[in-house]
């Protein structure tokens, strides 16, 4: 397993765990608890899974050029008939 999905996974657990446990114990920090878990997910897992998924692909493949409409264009054609 690659190190990045295994870091991604540690720190969303991390996070599920700090929301989840925050929300069960009923001690005086239990919102910051919640707090520090909705953060970890957003300045942390989400990114992580971001780069992880996205690091091999081409982001021109993705841009809307007009080789690309026509190539969306051409494939609606296709799938009309």
């Amino acid at each position: 397993m690659n190190w990045i999905k295994q870091i991604t996974i540690i720190a969303f657990i991390a996070a599920l765990a700090s929301i989840v446990s925050g929300y069960i114990l009923e001690v005086e920090y239990s919102q910051k608890l919640i707090g520090f878990g909705v953060a970890g997910l957003f300045f942390v897992v989400f990114p992580l899974f971001s780069y992880y998924r996205w690091k091999d692909k081409s982001f021109k493949d993705y841009m809307l050029t007009q080789e690309n409409l026509d190539k969306m264009r051409e494939s609606q054609k296709e799938k009309k008939f």
